[in-house]
């Protein structure tokens, strides 16, 4: 299967956005930040506390997403000129290979240690913090997308 990959902003801020949330130190980070914004709201609340509490926990909550939400996501993106880039990625049951203008580059899908489907992506790791990722958008049909679906899921362990 040859896939025209060409990405749009939107939709790749929001892939990254999924990839930082799916992390499980960042979720585990943003609970804690949660937990003690909503525990210091609530000793506000009741007058046990004083404001500054209150105000660095909000602070710090609102940085955070603002932080996971729009920095992140985009500096990834203004950082990774692929992007940017239009080239074509052919899947077949042993390979994944990206042909651009300048090179060619061949994966084996033992080479993926997990996927993860997000409703614009498919989102290819090959650790926890190196991924490519394939559009949805991009196949012809949906039953193209199904046979993607079924060949990564075959193919990568994890």
């Amino acid at each position: 299967m040859r896939l025209k990959i060409s990405y749009r902003k939107p939709q790749v801020l929001q892939a990254l956005r999924y990839h930082f949330i799916s992390r499980r130190e960042i979720k585990l980070m943003l609970i804690l930040v949660n937990v003690f914004a909503l525990l210091a709201a609530a000793l506000f609340f009741f007058k046990l506390i004083t404001p500054l509490p209150f105000l660095m926990s909000s602070v710090l909550w609102i940085s955070m997403m603002v932080a996971f939400w729009i920095w992140l996501p985009w500096l990834i993106y203004r950082k990774s000129r692929t992007f940017r880039d239009t080239f074509y990625v052919n899947l077949d049951e042993n390979h994944l290979t990206i042909e651009t203008e300048k090179t060619n580059k061949i994966w084996a899908w033992r080479e993926f240690s997990s996927m993860i489907e997000t409703p614009g992506f498919f989102h290819l790791y090959f650790d926890p913090r190196s991924f490519f990722l394939i559009p949805k958008d991009v196949f012809e049909s949906t039953d193209d997308i199904q046979a993607a679906r079924k060949i990564m899921r075959e193919k990568i362990k994890g």
